[in-house]
């Protein structure tokens, strides 16, 4: 009696992150956050801290005396709030991002669209880079991925089960960078250290050039 109890819990319980909330979360109103002149388009559950992450770049690049970029690419883009923000602030000239969620991806074509910026946003569906044209070349890659891979099961926002994401990120991103080309990333203490990337970076041919205080890390 106890299995068929449990077993109906856990079904009731997929049943409603799978199919209950993500049609109740597309139910709720579209807001707007704005970086320099660009209007970004979200709803609040695809924010996973990219809101504040995105504009604590520019400090951050300006005492790296980072100069301008001339293309970068946000991976696990949801809405675009890091890329966009750089944009918007005139740190680089073109911009890609990717995300594997189709509403984050409506996301940012809204924001493309609204803001005319056509020319010069590109914007993908990407199981991490698998949908990525082989042509992109990118000076700079920055990112807030999911950072933890022992809790938030099923969320794509917070959850990477075994650094599967990560690794198979860093296995793949040469081929992308330009060469001097750089990756800054947001983690979380809580849930990882440099140490838990560094072989995964160094297996790839890449290197961690820093990591500071506040969890960012650079590669190249």
């Amino acid at each position: 009696m106890h299995d068929r109890t449990d077993g109906l819990a856990s079904f009731l319980k997929t049943f409603e992150r799978r199919i209950v909330k993500p049609r109740l979360r597309r139910l709720k109103p579209w807001r707007r956050t704005t970086y320099g002149d660009i209007h970004v388009n979200y709803r609040d559950h695809l924010d996973g801290g990219g809101r504040s992450f995105g504009i604590e770049y520019l400090p951050l690049f300006h005492d790296l005396g980072m100069p301008r970029q001339q293309r970068v690419f946000e991976w696990c883009a949801g809405p675009g709030f890091i890329g966009f923000a750089l944009l918007g602030h005139g740190f680089c000239d073109t911009l890609c991002l990717a995300d594997i969620n189709p509403e984050a991806v409506d996301a940012c074509r809204r924001t493309v669209a609204q803001n005319g910026l056509a020319g010069r946003v590109s914007v993908y569906r990407s199981d991490n880079l698998d949908g990525i044209p082989p042509s992109e070349r990118w000076d700079l890659i920055v990112g807030n991925p999911p950072h933890f891979s022992d809790r938030s099961s099923g969320e794509l926002r917070f959850h990477d089960q075994d650094w599967r994401l990560h690794r198979t990120f860093f296995a793949d991103v040469g081929s992308f960078l330009k060469p001097g080309g750089m990756i800054v990333l947001v983690e979380n203490n809580q849930g990882s250290t440099t140490e838990t990337f560094r072989g995964m970076i160094e297996e790839a041919g890449l290197c961690i050039v820093f990591r500071n205080k506040a969890d960012w890390v650079r590669v190249r």
